[in-house]
C-alpha cells in the first residue's frame, strides 16, 4: 500500500512540473494593425417597443471575415449585437472569430457606414490586447466592410 501512495505523489508531482514548465499561450508581443474585409451574412433589428425604432430595439449583425490576400474563403466570422438608446444611436458589443484566437469589442455608433469601437481584450494570440477598430463600409448591397484593428499589447 505504501507503494501505492508513493506512485500516486511521484504523478501528482510530475503533473505540477509539467504545468509550471508548460509553454505560456502565444499572444502578441508588439502593437500591430490587422485589416481584414467583411461580408454581411444576416442583419435583424429586433422591434421591442413602440412600433418602429427606438430605446430597447436589438440589432444583430453577423459577418464572415475575410483576407482576400490570403484566401478567397472566409478566414473566421463575426457576431456584434447593439442595442438602441434612441431613433438611431445604440451601445454595441461583439465578438470576431479569427483563426488564433477572438477579439472583443464594444462602443456606441449612431451612422453604421463608419464608426470605431474600442478593443477590450481577447483570446488566444489577442489574450492582451487593446486598442481600437474602425468599421468602414464599401459597399451597401450586399454590406461589405473594411475592418482595421489596431492593436497595442
Amino acid at each position: 500500500m505504501k507503494r501505492t501512495v508513493k506512485f500516486g505523489v511521484s504523478l501528482g508531482g510530475l503533473a505540477l512540473l509539467m504545468v509550471a514548465f508548460a509553454p505560456a499561450s502565444p499572444a502578441l508581443d508588439h502593437p500591430g494593425t490587422i485589416r481584414i474585409t467583411t461580408r454581411e451574412v444576416a442583419h435583424r433589428v429586433m422591434d421591442q417597443g413602440r412600433p418602429g425604432r427606438g430605446p430597447g430595439d436589438i440589432e444583430i449583425i453577423r459577418t464572415l471575415l475575410y483576407n482576400k490576400g490570403l484566401t478567397p474563403r472566409a478566414i473566421g466570422h463575426g457576431e456584434v449585437v447593439c442595442t438602441f438608446t434612441g431613433r438611431r444611436s445604440r451601445v454595441c458589443n461583439g465578438t470576431y472569430f479569427l483563426p488564433r484566437g477572438k477579439i472583443v469589442v464594444a462602443g456606441a455608433l449612431v451612422f453604421r457606414q463608419f464608426y470605431e469601437f474600442a478593443v477590450l481584450g481577447g483570446t488566444g494570440l489577442y489574450n492582451n490586447v487593446q486598442g481600437s477598430v474602425t468599421v468602414t463600409t464599401t459597399t451597401p448591397k450586399p454590406r461589405r466592410d473594411i475592418l482595421t484593428f489596431r492593436l497595442v499589447v
